[in-house]
């Protein structure tokens, strides 16, 4: 079994990156930001600037805004300036009511919001919010993490500031003060951890399956999740554990991605991640009659691979997250089914070789038909694992060794498509909408 201190500081780490969140994370950072500013400021703000990196962006311009039937920055920023609380962290709205609602949109028409791209960082995960109040100003700045600020003063911040705050060469790697994660630490820890210690994971059952079931009470986004449930879906898919596994996760996805004021657990700062980690796991082990013991560990085992995935291709990236998420699912479901470490790492491989290049263009009510494309990809994996199958290294980017194919799926997505980020946001930018 793993020493207890080591124990501690991965639960300490589940802890940081499996949190609750309402709507999705990069505008609710964003809300969370501007929050912080406006209570430094101590005062009504008259005008909010927000200087943002290019994947805040991409990831807030296409997706509703819980509660308000809107979607993009502005009504987030306008609620995060009026009625924001920073203490709530990524539930930052909460206290939305509908005259507040329409208080924002009133500051949204009088013209006191600008966005503009923040230029000369190389941190993909950056927001900075000035709160102006006559000749008062106050900054807040958010880098790296969706709730990590990293300045919080009276005045601006002058570019020397910023250098000093973020180093140019930061990038995606594990917090210092984080465990370095490996795949055989993961699953050693989640298959023998005491129990007791590891219960808490359940909650991300609680959150993300109620947001499934929430879903079907309304129309949000594409509606895939109802969609799968209808009588041609099932003539076509069959009413299976496979269509439920799907249909549960891309219903959250449709609630949060349209704008439901439903909170969900996310992953490593997103909801979306924490969703896909989550649902699949849960649904199978309820059809196949798992233990409660057994999802647990498979939870706790599907949440940690995409903790650990994260940290070397970092919070936000051109690779959608749905291909990191499925990774953790499809390990979690191979446990379920039975399998060893050698079968999780055989999944593991089978999903490499399978959703590497999958772009990330933003959030949106279509992320649903990224999320079942990937619990599609992670059943077959884990099928083919608990078959013996396995992609080997004579294939594309796989390796022998499990952690060097991971990270050979992180290089891609956080290095070499960093070019195919650009072409995404430019050709989002520049369309007529």
């Amino acid at each position: 079994m793993i020493d207890k201190k080591t124990r501690e500081r991965i639960i300490a780490l589940v802890h940081k990156e499996v949190v609750p969140a309402i709507g999705c994370t990069e505008p609710m950072a964003v809300a969370l930001c501007t929050a912080r500013a406006v209570e430094q400021l101590g005062c009504r703000p008259d005008r909010i600037e927000a200087l943002l990196s290019a994947n805040i962006l991409k990831n807030a311009m296409g997706v509703g805004i819980p509660g308000t039937g809107m979607t993009g920055l502005p009504i987030a920023i306008a609620l995060g300036a009026l009625i924001g609380k920073s203490g709530y962290q990524l539930e930052v709205l909460r206290d939305l009511t509908p005259e507040t609602l329409e208080e924002g949109k009133r500051f949204i028409s009088e013209d006191r919001i600008g966005i503009r791209l923040k230029k000369g960082i190389s941190e993909k995960l950056y927001i900075e919010i000035i709160a102006t109040a006559g000749e008062r100003q106050a900054t807040a700045v958010i880098a790296k993490g969706h709730t990590n600020f990293i300045h919080v003063a009276d005045g601006r911040l002058d570019e020397a500031a910023l250098q000093r705050i973020l180093p140019s060469d930061s990038g995606p790697v594990a917090d210092s003060d984080d465990i370095a994660l490996n795949l055989k630490l993961v699953y050693d820890f989640a298959t023998t951890a005491p129990l007791d210690e590891i219960r808490f994971i359940l909650e991300t059952r609680e959150y993300n399956m109620k947001a499934a079931r929430e879903a079907l009470k309304g129309n949000y986004g594409h509606n895939l999740g109802k969609s799968i449930d209808r009588p041609l879906a099932k003539g076509i898919l069959g009413d299976s554990i496979y269509s439920r596994m799907i249909a549960r996760t891309a219903a959250a996805c449709d609630a949060r991605m349209g704008g439901a004021m439903i909170p969900v657990m996310s992953n490593s700062g997103s909801g979306n991640q924490g969703i896909c980690a989550t649902n699949p796991v849960c649904v199978y082990a309820e059809e196949n009659e798992n233990t409660e013991e057994e999802l647990i560990r498979a939870l706790m085992l599907s949440h940690l691979t995409a903790i650990y995935i994260k940290q070397s291709l970092g919070k936000l990236s051109a690779l959608c997250g749905c291909v990191v998420a499925s990774t953790g699912s499809s390990v979690g479901v191979t446990y379920l089914m039975g399998g060893d470490y050698a079968r999780c790492c055989a999944a593991v491989k089978n999903m490499v070789a399978n959703l590497t290049g999958m772009i990330c263009d933003g959030a949106k009510p279509s992320c649903s038909l990224k999320l079942t494309s990937g619990v599609s990809t992670a059943i077959l994996s884990a099928l083919l694992a608990m078959e013996g199958k396995c992609v080997t290294s004579q294939e594309g980017i796989v390796d022998d060794d499990i952690d060097r194919s991971i990270h050979n799926l992180t290089a891609i997505g956080a290095d070499a498509m960093c070019i195919t980020d650009e072409m995404v946001l430019r050709i989002m930018t520049s369309k007529g909408c």
